[in-house]
């Protein structure tokens, strides 16, 4: 007599062999997709990133002459003033920046998301700068805050505000910065969270309507539960932005230059001096490194408050 649990048994073994091939197909075709981008990865990401962290143990002048002192640079780091500078206006920048773009990149994806005529009109707007070269764009709004010549200051003043140097006073040069970058990068993240909005099923929308919530309700409990994939990317992608992104470096370079009196000289802007303005590249490739792990402990660190962006039921 064959019981029913020893056919189920046969039948899934002379199955398993077909499933396991194609699992195997599968794999190999993923592997593949993903190669050139690993490829690219690996060659201008972490090859250079593994050069840097064996530059920082040297005293490099440029030419070619590579003395090895350890960990001198680090200890230099350690006892650099600057350097502590430098680090403090990185962590307030990032600390401004990255829920500036999270809540203005969501607030306008909120209001965009139907997708009418006025509403993609919106979206092209508020996504124009970013066809636009960042240091064009750092030059014309340099330009607009310039003390007593440009718009903004001229209007400061009809206001009376008096003279406001917005890139000139230490106290404000950071925080109009931050305006400009948000201004620049908004229009990205919305596209995200536009993205993450359009995966969201509107039935849940209407059971939760038929329920009596309301859009706060509904926002509370069901866009931001939902968008926890996308936000999780929005925030990891923001803060290693601010951190090392181009957009910091290009922006402040151009603009301020890292100044006034160091208030708004990011790490990245002083990596960039100590390499190429100084030539003490060993210096440079140890803060580089720092830096990397910082941002991977930061990166760690997101991980494991949000799950990776994963839902609770995962």
């Amino acid at each position: 007599m064959t019981y029913p649990s020893t056919a189920l048994t046969s039948t899934t073994e002379e199955d398993r062999p077909i499933v396991s091939r194609k699992n195997r197909r599968d794999w190999l075709a993923g592997y593949l997709f993903v190669l050139p981008d690993a490829l690219g990865l690996l060659v201008f990401v972490g090859l250079p990133m593994l050069l840097a962290l064996g530059i920082g143990f040297f005293e490099v002048d440029g030419f070619g002459t590579y003395k090895f002192v350890a960990f001198k640079n680090y200890v230099r780091m350690w006892n650099d003033p600057l350097f502590w500078t430098a680090l403090r206006v990185t962590v307030l920048y990032a600390v401004m920046l990255v829920p500036a773009l999270y809540v203005s990149g969501l607030g306008l994806a909120l209001l965009v998301q139907r997708g009418g005529r006025f509403e993609t009109v919106i979206r092209a707007m508020f996504f124009a700068p970013q066809m636009v070269s960042l240091v064009v764009v750092a030059l014309v709004w340099q330009i607009l805050l310039v003390e007593k010549v440009g718009i903004i200051g001229r209007l400061a003043a009809s206001l009376g505000w008096g003279a406001v140097s917005f890139l000139g006073d230490p106290n404000l040069a950071l925080i109009t910065l931050v305006v400009v970058s948000v201004w620049f990068l908004m229009g990205f993240y919305m596209l995200i969270f536009l993205g993450g909005l359009q995966d969201i099923p509107g039935e849940y929308y209407e059971a939760a309507k038929i329920d009596g919530a309301g859009p706060v309700v509904s926002f509370w409990y069901i866009t931001l539960p939902l968008l926890k994939p996308t936000s999780f990317f929005v925030l990891l992608v923001s803060i290693v932005m601010a951190a090392a992104g181009g957009q910091v470096f290009d922006l402040i370079y151009v603009m301020t230059n890292g100044g006034p009196v160091n208030a708004t000289a990011a790490l990245i802007v002083y990596i960039y001096k100590q390499a190429f303005q100084l030539g003490a590249f060993g210096y440079a490739s140890a803060m580089a490194s720092l830096l990397v792990v910082l941002l991977m402990l930061v990166t760690l660190l997101l991980f494991a408050l949000t799950r990776g962006g994963r839902f609770d039921h995962d």
